[in-house]
């Protein structure tokens, strides 16, 4: 039979480093394109916008998602001590 170990250490230091690159995903500020009132900067400020949104719902996402991880990896942590001290 195959033993599969569980590095509980290992695995929440990896989703403690993939949160924090997540929260310090940023993009930079934006610009000034001053009162011009072409069509290409209403849309180029639509869609940077839109992007912005997009990026905050990724990282919303994300962060659920390593929070759903981080409890599984727990769960199986003592469910895993459990089983040992039987």
């Amino acid at each position: 039979m195959t033993k599969i170990k569980l590095k509980h250490g290992i695995v929440m230091k990896k989703l403690n480093t993939v949160k924090k690159a997540v929260e310090d995903l940023e993009l930079a500020k934006k610009g000034s394109h001053g009162k011009n009132k072409l069509s290409y900067t209403t849309t180029y400020k639509s869609q940077e916008d839109s992007f912005i949104n997009m990026l905050d719902g990724y990282k919303q996402i994300v962060q659920q998602n390593i929070k759903d991880v981080k409890g599984n990896v727990d769960l199986l942590k003592e469910q895993d001590e459990a089983i040992a001290r039987k």
